[in-house]
């Protein structure tokens, strides 16, 4: 529902998150696990001006590009991500 009133309006929403691991919260023995998994991590978007992913696969530095891009700002050349879309 907010991503749907959220096209009309015309905006972009991005749905992530910084590490994957939601999927395997307790360990064997029922301890909580604290770090970072390999696990993949999703990366939506929806975007009412039809900008579309084109890449399979990126990487955590490829963020911050990907949202300069959508703003229309420069990527400083001390990222070394690359846009998403």
């Amino acid at each position: 529902m907010i991503a749907t009133e959220a096209k009309k309006d015309g905006y972009t929403v991005i749905i992530t998150a910084d590490h994957g691991n939601c999927d395997e919260m307790l360990d064997e023995k029922g301890n909580v696990l604290t770090q970072h998994s390999t696990n993949l991590v999703p990366f939506i978007l929806l975007s009412a001006d039809g900008a579309q992913l084109n890449r399979d696969h990126g990487i955590m530095a490829d963020v911050a590009p990907t949202l300069l891009h959508l703003l229309g700002l420069p990527q400083p050349v001390e990222m070394t991500g690359k846009s998403l879309v």
